[in-house]
């Protein structure tokens, strides 16, 4: 696969990060390790963490968990609204209007969020809103295993180191006491899915997690020069690490490095 680094020159050290969960625990299962791997990577990064349902139990948990995810992270902002569960495409404009909120306020590097063919309505209706209102910026959806059986063939990945494969692990079920007694809930259950996911993108470690990446732009021409003259541009660029320099296209399968490592090793299975 062709991996790719996120470009440090553009974030200046300091990256903004906007993560969208439609119900507590969906950010940690979704993307918790590829969080805890930029906040190693960049001392100084920026997290909005915004959770649209929950409970006053669920929300106490959510805050919990997100202030474990987000240890060592300064600049940390957690939102947990209380819209009704499994009602969400049927809101009266107010979640409509927390997003544009959320866009007046905020201007991501990265967007992580529900893919856009979940199952549950709720989730579909996230990623409906984060196109609508984030489209000019690098948006990520996120997987939630489920019982109905729709894990997606995702075309990007993020390696994560067992050790962090293993924090996202007990974090989630330390935090989310409310969950345990579901069926799905369990350590084998999320690490078999981090397994998974390391195996097809041939992760060093054997874990990573993988996304949906619907829309990215790929500046192949300017190598390792840093783009001075527009501001915008910075902070969406995303450049091929070599030795990849100048290649005409890429492959559907993309691999984040979030360790700063350039070059590819073999896939797994040919």
């Amino acid at each position: 696969m062709l991996p790719f680094l996120l470009d440090d020159a553009a974030f200046q050290g300091r990256p903004t990060v906007l993560a969208l969960g439609a119900h507590s625990d969906d950010i940690e299962i979704g993307c918790g390790g590829t969080l805890i791997g930029l906040a190693e990577r960049y001392p100084e990064l920026v997290v909005v963490w915004v959770v649209l349902s929950a409970t006053p139990e669920r929300a106490a948990e959510a805050r919990a968990s997100a202030a474990e995810f987000l240890a060592g992270v300064q600049d940390a902002r957690v939102i947990v609204a209380d819209f009704p569960d499994t009602l969400f495409p049927h809101d009266d404009g107010a979640m409509r209007a927390l997003f544009e909120r959320l866009k007046a306020d905020v201007e991501p590097d990265l967007v992580f969020t529900h893919r856009r063919a979940d199952s549950h309505q709720d989730h579909r209706h996230i990623c409906e809103l984060t196109w609508n209102t984030f489209r000019d910026n690098l948006i990520l959806e996120y997987e939630i295993p489920k019982y109905d059986g729709e894990l997606p063939a995702p075309n990007l990945y993020v390696p994560i180191s067992e050790e962090v494969a293993r924090r996202k692990v007990e974090t989630l079920l330390r935090c989310f006491q409310t969950q345990r007694e579901r069926p799905w809930f369990t350590d084998d259950l999320f690490m078999a899915l981090l397994r998974l996911r390391g195996m097809e993108a041939n992760s060093p470690s054997r874990f990573a997690e993988a996304f949906t990446c619907r829309k990215l732009v790929v500046d192949v021409s300017l190598g390792n020069a840093r783009i001075e003259s527009d501001a915008a541009a910075r902070r969406r660029a995303v450049h091929i690490v070599p030795p990849y320099h100048g290649a005409a296209a890429v492959r559907p399968d993309l691999l984040f490095d979030l360790d700063g490592r350039a070059g590819a090793s073999e896939g797994a299975g040919g």
